[in-house]
Protein backbone atom coordinates (compact mmCIF):
# COMPACT_ATOMS: atom_id res chain seq x y z
CA UNK A 1 0.00 0.00 0.00
CA UNK A 2 3.64 2.56 0.93
CA UNK A 3 4.55 1.65 -2.73
CA UNK A 4 1.23 2.06 -4.44
CA UNK A 5 0.42 5.82 -2.22
CA UNK A 6 3.94 6.85 -3.29
CA UNK A 7 3.16 6.07 -6.58
CA UNK A 8 0.07 8.27 -6.81
CA UNK A 9 2.12 10.87 -4.95
CA UNK A 10 5.40 11.05 -7.00
CA UNK A 11 3.04 11.16 -10.56
CA UNK A 12 -0.16 13.21 -10.01
CA UNK A 13 -2.78 14.04 -12.57
CA UNK A 14 -4.99 11.45 -14.73
CA UNK A 15 -1.74 9.83 -16.60
CA UNK A 16 -2.10 6.11 -16.85
CA UNK A 17 0.24 4.07 -15.08
CA UNK A 18 1.06 0.68 -15.97
CA UNK A 19 1.88 -1.69 -13.14
CA UNK A 20 3.61 -4.81 -14.36
CA UNK A 21 3.54 -7.26 -11.78
CA UNK A 22 4.32 -11.29 -11.25
CA UNK A 23 1.66 -13.00 -9.94
CA UNK A 24 2.65 -13.01 -6.35
CA UNK A 25 -0.13 -12.77 -3.98
CA UNK A 26 0.26 -9.09 -2.49
CA UNK A 27 -1.96 -7.68 -5.30
CA UNK A 28 -4.62 -10.20 -4.51
CA UNK A 29 -5.05 -8.44 -0.88
CA UNK A 30 -8.89 -6.79 0.06
CA UNK A 31 -6.85 -2.99 1.20
CA UNK A 32 -5.04 -3.77 -2.40
CA UNK A 33 -7.79 -4.95 -4.73
CA UNK A 34 -9.87 -1.85 -3.36
CA UNK A 35 -7.33 0.95 -3.57
CA UNK A 36 -6.51 -0.51 -6.90
CA UNK A 37 -10.87 -0.44 -7.88
CA UNK A 38 -10.91 3.35 -6.37
CA UNK A 39 -7.65 4.49 -8.31
CA UNK A 40 -8.35 3.58 -12.09
CA UNK A 41 -5.67 4.79 -13.46
CA UNK A 42 -3.03 2.28 -12.25
CA UNK A 43 -3.36 -0.59 -14.86
CA UNK A 44 -2.40 -4.20 -13.52
CA UNK A 45 -0.46 -6.31 -16.34
CA UNK A 46 0.30 -10.00 -15.30
CA UNK A 47 2.97 -11.84 -16.52
CA UNK A 48 3.45 -15.14 -15.65
CA UNK A 49 5.36 -16.69 -12.73
CA UNK A 50 8.94 -17.55 -14.19
CA UNK A 51 8.65 -15.97 -17.21
CA UNK A 52 11.37 -15.34 -19.60
CA UNK A 53 10.94 -11.61 -19.67
CA UNK A 54 11.01 -11.51 -16.01
CA UNK A 55 13.87 -13.60 -15.44
CA UNK A 56 15.54 -10.77 -18.02
CA UNK A 57 14.51 -8.31 -15.81
CA UNK A 58 15.98 -10.37 -12.73
CA UNK A 59 19.15 -10.79 -14.52
CA UNK A 60 19.87 -7.11 -15.28
CA UNK A 61 19.12 -6.61 -11.63
CA UNK A 62 21.87 -9.59 -10.87
CA UNK A 63 24.53 -7.73 -12.95
CA UNK A 64 23.64 -4.83 -10.66
CA UNK A 65 23.97 -6.73 -7.69
CA UNK A 66 27.65 -8.14 -8.97
CA UNK A 67 29.34 -5.54 -10.25
CA UNK A 68 28.17 -2.60 -8.19
CA UNK A 69 26.61 -3.93 -5.11
CA UNK A 70 28.16 -6.94 -3.73
CA UNK A 71 31.32 -6.61 -1.83
CA UNK A 72 30.97 -2.95 -1.74
CA UNK A 73 31.37 -0.78 1.43
CA UNK A 74 28.99 1.72 1.65
CA UNK A 75 28.90 3.85 4.60
CA UNK A 76 25.81 5.85 3.80
CA UNK A 77 22.66 5.48 1.80
CA UNK A 78 23.89 7.97 -0.23
CA UNK A 79 27.36 6.55 -1.11
CA UNK A 80 25.01 3.14 -2.62
CA UNK A 81 23.18 5.56 -4.70
CA UNK A 82 26.13 6.74 -5.96
CA UNK A 83 27.76 3.15 -7.02
CA UNK A 84 24.49 2.20 -8.52
CA UNK A 85 24.41 5.78 -10.45
CA UNK A 86 27.75 4.87 -11.91
CA UNK A 87 26.81 1.57 -12.73
CA UNK A 88 23.84 2.63 -14.81
CA UNK A 89 26.20 5.55 -16.03
CA UNK A 90 28.15 2.81 -17.54
CA UNK A 91 25.90 1.12 -18.65
CA UNK A 92 23.65 3.45 -20.86
CA UNK A 93 27.25 4.83 -22.09
CA UNK A 94 27.61 0.82 -23.78
CA UNK A 95 24.22 -1.00 -23.05
CA UNK A 96 24.17 -4.70 -24.11
CA UNK A 97 20.74 -5.99 -24.85
CA UNK A 98 19.25 -9.32 -23.03
CA UNK A 99 18.05 -11.57 -26.01
CA UNK A 100 15.48 -14.27 -25.48
CA UNK A 101 17.24 -16.98 -27.15
CA UNK A 102 14.75 -19.73 -26.36
CA UNK A 103 12.55 -20.88 -29.37
CA UNK A 104 9.37 -22.93 -29.32
CA UNK A 105 10.48 -26.19 -29.57
CA UNK A 106 13.00 -25.93 -26.71
CA UNK A 107 10.22 -24.40 -24.31
CA UNK A 108 7.96 -27.13 -25.27
CA UNK A 109 10.44 -30.20 -25.09
CA UNK A 110 11.24 -28.59 -21.49
CA UNK A 111 7.90 -28.58 -20.43
CA UNK A 112 7.13 -32.13 -21.94
CA UNK A 113 10.40 -32.90 -19.62
CA UNK A 114 8.92 -30.90 -16.64
CA UNK A 115 5.36 -33.33 -16.92
CA UNK A 116 6.66 -36.50 -17.49
CA UNK A 117 8.76 -35.97 -14.12
CA UNK A 118 5.49 -34.50 -12.27
CA UNK A 119 3.47 -37.44 -13.34
CA UNK A 120 5.95 -39.94 -11.87
CA UNK A 121 5.74 -37.31 -8.61
CA UNK A 122 2.52 -37.26 -8.19
CA UNK A 123 0.36 -38.59 -10.93
CA UNK A 124 -2.41 -37.44 -12.84
CA UNK A 125 -0.96 -33.28 -11.15
CA UNK A 126 -0.63 -32.22 -14.62
CA UNK A 127 -4.27 -33.00 -15.69
CA UNK A 128 -6.43 -30.17 -16.90
CA UNK A 129 -9.01 -29.64 -13.85
CA UNK A 130 -12.36 -27.89 -14.50
CA UNK A 131 -12.56 -24.36 -12.32
CA UNK A 132 -15.52 -23.73 -10.07
CA UNK A 133 -18.05 -20.61 -11.44
CA UNK A 134 -17.54 -17.89 -9.06
CA UNK A 135 -21.05 -16.66 -7.85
Amino acid sequence: MRFLRRLDTEFPGDIPLHLIMDNYGTHKHAKVKAWLKRHPRFVSHFVPTSSSWMNLVERWFGHLSNKAIRRGVFRSVTDLQAAIEAFLRAWNHDPKPFVWTATVESIQAKLTRCRRILEQIKPGCTSLKSRKKKK
